[in-house]
């Protein structure tokens, strides 16, 4: 069965993925080295180092076309993009909404890979697969949807201390690498790809952050080598529990709903896709409820990636984007969730015999693929609030929202409507409760 026939046997398939059996996303890693906070305290203060090779899926295309293949479907420029750059790749749809991103890495001017939730590689390699590409696709899988080895290691670094220590690591002064860059260094005799990218405060800090790509066969002795030049640095191994916590000071929202369900030039994709694919069972979290899907679609500019935008060129949503531009948008923004209204919350949840509220996994409470819960001003829904969760950094509870942008002035206080309607849906990660409001003050750059 594809995807298709699976949205046409459920009927509504915004009911269909709000009751989805499919919890948050899986991060096959260990949950905890030490602890959740100090991993989390350690990417500001020293560095942390996380193991991807994992969690993401990796489509490689190589050929003469590779490049016309990644202008044709994402709204970046491209321009000079080849050998040792890399993008965060966005694509929308033929009407200008979001499919997805992924971290495109440029190995060749003619070989490249995109790396990141499978929907974006997904929706390439369904392009290059049915259009007239002249590119081979080499897909590596999400171990969980793997039986093999990867084919790469991936271990990323952030905090302040990271560049001395990959350089101790490599035992030679590093190159100087632009940010999403890509030097060539060496590790332990291994030959490495050194992206400059972060996870972690402000993007585009000098150094702040490294991924190490390298052949996975020699991942163990890469990661040997790290950790021995971490040493004398403070650098601490990150878990499954604290590596998603990361996007929410970083401000990347992870799993908006890609608008792939509905529309005549979307659905040979769907007819592409498996039903039991990550597309069919991303399942859809919160107090925002509507029967239509294409409710819970959005803008590139409401995820903040309106400064990517580069009309010049052809691209899939180009002319839906460009009559877009000028319209009034949502905007990214960091949510301060009230201290006192969240140990209420907390508290009502775990507490006495009454109703419960929703419960709050700590450090992040994902229990969906994708969270859209009410954010609300005197009443009024103005938009949406993502991922959430606490970090030692921000010293309490926070998340990343889209808001109307006449609404989204910093310090502006909202309410957050915390839990589902009616009880709870059907996911198995939802237990029976009740619906509570969180006040929260509004934040147009990181909280830390």
């Amino acid at each position: 069965m594809n995807l298709e026939e699976k949205i046409q046997q459920a009927g509504n398939v915004a009911d269909m993925l709000r009751n989805v059996p499919q919890g948050p996303y899986v991060y096959p890693m260990r949950a905890e080295y030490t602890n959740w906070r100090d991993e989390q305290r350690a990417w500001h203060a020293t560095a942390v180092l996380f193991d991807q090779s994992h969690h993401m899926t990796d489509i490689y295309f190589k050929g003469p076309d590779a490049l016309r293949l990644m202008s044709d479907l994402g709204v970046n420029g491209f321009r000079n993009f080849g050998r040792n750059k890399a993008k965060q790749f966005v694509a929308c749809n033929h009407d200008g909404y979001f499919v997805g991103d992924a971290i495109l890495f440029g190995f060749e001017d003619d070989e490249f890979s995109l790396v990141g939730r499978p929907v974006a590689p997904n929706w390439v390699a369904f392009q290059a697969e049915t259009g007239q590409y002249r590119v081979t696709v080499t897909r590596d899988e999400r171990s969980i949807a793997n039986d093999g080895r990867r084919l790469t290691f991936r271990f990323q670094l952030n905090g302040p201390a990271t560049h001395r220590i990959v350089e101790k690591a490599a035992g030679a002064p590093l190159p100087r690498i632009r940010f999403f860059g890509m030097g060539e260094i060496e590790i332990a005799g291994v030959p490495i790809r050194a992206l400059n990218h972060t996870m972690v405060g402000i993007p585009g800090q000098e150094f702040t952050g490294l991924e190490l790509i390298g052949p996975s066969e020699h991942g163990e002795r890469v990661l040997d080598a790290l950790l021995v030049a971490g040493e004398d640095f403070g650098l601490r191994q990150g878990g499954a529990r604290a590596y998603p916590s990361t996007a929410i000071e970083s401000g990347w929202i992870p799993a908006p709903v890609p608008a792939l369900y509905t529309g005549a030039s979307m659905k040979p994709f769907r007819e592409w896709l498996s039903a039991e694919g990550f597309e069919a069972n991303a399942s859809i979290g919160g107090s925002f409820v509507s029967q239509d899907i294409e409710d819970y679609y959005v803008t590139p500019w409401d995820l903040g990636y309106g400064r990517v935008i580069k009309f010049d060129h052809d691209f899939v949503g180009r002319a839906a984007l460009e009559r877009m531009a000028d319209q009034p948008h949502r905007r990214k923004v960091w949510l301060r969730w009230s201290d006192r209204d969240t140990a209420d919350l907390v508290a009502d949840s775990l507490f006495g015999t009454g109703p419960r509220a929703k419960y709050l996994e700590m450090p992040v409470s994902h229990y969906a693929t994708g969270t859209y819960d009410k954010v609300l001003v005197d009443g009024r829904l103005v938009g949406v609030s993502a991922n959430n969760g606490y970090t030692v950094n921000v010293g309490g509870w926070s998340s990343l929202g889209m808001v109307d942008e006449a609404e989204a002035t910093d310090g502006r206080e909202v309410e957050i409507v915390i839990g589902e309607e009616n009880g709870g849906s059907a996911k198995p990660t939802v237990e029976p409760h009740v619906q509570r409001y969180i006040r929260a003050t509004l934040h147009t750059r990181p909280l830390v």
